[in-house]
């Protein structure tokens, strides 16, 4: 009997009622997220983690189906409409949306978040996703400054109106995205102006929010907490009571979920998954995930602002060794950019493992053999997933190249995001997960000016090829051109693709309703727990 409880509790633990457990029949879900949020302000949010806790706390025009990426959920609007073209949006808002202090949601709230967004002042990351509407790009680089020109109106409280550039039968899919997550102006003007980051309005006790939960608590380093939201319009199918994000990393994390602590964890180390495999299957799940690992690099930092030497980094990566070796949950090496989509987009076949052809590369740029190679540093954000792929190409690049002086720098999550977004970096880590469910979510921020570009490159038919993209009028004329332009990128790499995603985590039984999805953008309000 002991070695019985030994084998079958190696993983998960005893079987006494735990603290998950008790949580359960509580109603509070307890996740893993990666680390410490940047912010509670859907406008200045980046990373999968912090959306995560957007999604809790607001709620779009458009949200998310439970159980499939490819639906539209009513959001604060109940119904949308466009024209032949699909370039004039019409949003019709419920009466019944309410912040979390009990007051209307409006049309104009929208206006106001749009406006806050696309302010330079407020620089924030996802500024470019609102590029779609009409003027959006221009006023943003304060080209007009007259907001009234931008493609948003409001004709009454619950109306409104987009006007964009580009046809977009894909636009509804696009305002599911944090981005365009309404804020409470009068809130955020209460501890500041429209355009101030990070002020006290993101306090518990001054948040105000729309969506199906509203914030209870942020402790850095150890919690953001989330409590129902008796003012949201669907509160009646809000299960949970409360959700409890931790910023575990990756080892710890499992640790947490062995010892009871966690209903669910955000990734799990590679050499763990053979283990659940066998001893506790029931717990772990691996799936798809629509996404692309791979490296920025700042083409302004000689000697990577020659395209051959980026070509000959990419040509010395041994993807397939990595997938196999490192990452083993399935990932496939990356042989382009954005992964093949179940729309019917496949990127061209570029990237592959040639060293030989990497060396006469690198000889070409002048360092035959790696001989005067300046080098530079690897920058990667703290994970010993992340660092064990560094280490690896570092070993190739010496091992194929000949390069030696390629240091890792390693950086707490917030100020990595800040050195790659100020440029202050050389090659780093990166990882896109998309929007939306459209090839245009990976080729898009490579545009010039840009907010997530932060490499420095930008090609003038590449920005073009995107353009006629999207006035192609069959999805095979425009996925056509879309290849065209993934090729200008491929050819000129500033980018290093490594791997297409998948994921792979933890999950006690107790949780109900947490479905595959592409884009891992989980509607918290039909999650439920049952003990």
């Amino acid at each position: 009997m002991a070695l019985l409880v030994l084998i079958t509790g190696a993983l998960v633990g005893c079987q006494r009622e735990d603290f998950a457990a008790r949580c359960a029949k509580d109603g509070i879900l307890l996740l893993g997220n990666g680390s410490d949020p940047k912010a509670l302000d859907p406008q200045l949010v980046a990373s999968v983690g912090d959306s995560n806790i957007m999604r809790t706390l607001f709620e779009g025009l458009v949200s998310y189906d439970p159980s499939d990426d490819t639906k539209l959920e009513p959001g604060v609007a109940e119904r949308w409409e466009s024209n032949d073209d699909k370039t004039v949006w019409t949003f019709h808002l419920r009466s019944t949306a309410r912040w979390s202090n009990g007051e209307p949601v409006t049309s104009r709230d929208f206006v106001y978040t749009y406006q806050r967004m696309l302010e330079p002042r407020l620089a924030s990351p996802y500024a470019s996703m609102l590029y779609l509407l009409k003027n959006g790009q221009a006023y943003n680089e304060e080209k007009i400054r007259d907001f009234s020109q931008v493609g948003v109106k409001a004709p009454d409280d619950h109306t409104l109106v987009c006007t964009l550039e580009i046809p977009a039968a894909y636009f509804p899919q696009v305002v599911k995205h944090t981005s365009w997550l309404p804020v409470h102006g009068p809130t955020i003007e209460r501890f500041g102006s429209m355009t101030d980051r990070f002020t006290l309005w993101q306090r518990p006790g001054n948040h105000v929010s729309n969506g199906p939960f509203q914030l209870k608590s942020w402790r850095l380093s150890h919690s953001v907490v989330v409590a129902k939201n008796p003012h949201y319009w669907d509160a009646a199918k809000v299960s949970l009571n409360e959700i409890r994000f931790y910023p575990y990393e990756t080892y710890t994390e499992e640790r947490a979920f062995r010892g009871h602590r966690l209903h669910y964890t955000y990734t799990l180390p590679a050499e763990l998954i053979r283990k659940y495999q066998t001893q506790s299957p029931e717990l772990l799940r691996m799936e798809p995930y629509y996404g692309s690992y791979f490296f920025r690099v700042n083409v302004t930092h000689p000697p990577l602002d020659n395209p051959k030497v980026r070509r000959a980094l990419a040509l010395a990566i041994d993807r397939k060794s990595i997938v196999e070796n490192i990452t083993q949950a399935g990932q496939a090496p990356a042989t382009g950019f954005t992964p093949p989509s179940e729309g019917g987009y496949q990127p061209p076949d570029l990237m592959s493992f040639n060293p030989a052809a990497a060396r006469a590369l690198l000889a070409e740029a002048g360092y035959p053999d790696g001989r005067d190679f300046p080098g530079f540093t690897l920058l990667i954000n703290t994970s010993e997933a992340h660092r064990a792929i560094a280490e690896a190409l570092q070993d190739m690049w010496r091992k194929h190249l000949g390069i030696t002086s390629i240091e890792i720098g390693n950086r707490e999550w917030t100020t990595f995001q800040s050195e790659v977004i100020d440029m202050k970096y050389d090659v780093a880590r990166a990882g896109w997960i998309a929007d939306y469910l459209d090839p245009a979510t990976f080729l898009d921020m490579w545009r010039k000016g840009d907010s997530n570009n932060n490499t420095g490159w930008s090609q003038p038919d590449y920005d073009r090829l995107l353009r006629e993209a999207a006035v192609q009028p069959t999805v095979e004329g425009r996925f056509a051109k879309l290849r065209e332009a993934e090729a200008i990128l491929l050819g000129d790499l500033p980018v290093l693709p490594v791997y297409w995603y998948t994921r792979s985590y933890l999950i006690r039984p107790e949780v109900k309703n947490w479905n595959p999805l592409l884009l891992d953008n989980h509607n918290y309000k039909y999650i439920r727990l049952e003990p």
